[in-house]
């Protein structure tokens, strides 16, 4: 079960205790609206948690090449593991246009602190059994002029 849901149970069982004891209501209808009140509650505490990680990051970032990622990994997944080193933007597998599998890498944008220390400590870091290679990603402008 979710924390959530057993808070707002606890605390409908909770307001059906005072609407049966001190209104004097039927038991039933004192469940009720213990659960009424319960969810006009939290329905007004924001849940710092959920809008932390919504709002993406504002600021300087940069874009990180990851390769050799396992061919099963998900975006989530790599989410979690760059997010341990600052805010990510987004996460962005490549998948091959023909058969639509994992080419095993892949870009992250993150804040720049956050990615300069995510290369420092994920580079050759072995993630699934797969040795990473973390990089600064080269811009696509740079790659056309090159050429």
């Amino acid at each position: 079960m979710q924390k959530s849901l057993v808070i707002v149970l606890i605390a409908a069982l909770v307001g059906a205790f005072v609407f049966f004891q001190f209104v004097n209501a039927a038991s039933s209808v004192a469940f009720i609206a213990g659960v009424v009140t319960a969810t006009l509650i939290f329905s007004f505490i924001p849940s710092s948690q959920s809008r932390a990680s919504d709002e993406p990051y504002v600021g300087p970032t940069m874009t990180l090449y990851v390769g050799n990622l396992p061919y099963r990994v998900h975006e989530g997944e790599v989410k979690d593991l760059f997010g341990e080193y600052g805010p990510v933007n987004s996460v962005r597998l490549v998948r091959d246009r023909k058969t639509g599998r994992r080419k095993g890498f892949g870009f992250v944008e993150m804040s720049e602190a956050g990615a300069q220390k995510a290369m420092g400590k994920l580079n050759d870091y072995t993630f699934q059994e797969r040795t990473l290679k973390v990089r600064e990603a080269k811009s696509q402008e740079s790659d056309s002029s090159d050429a």
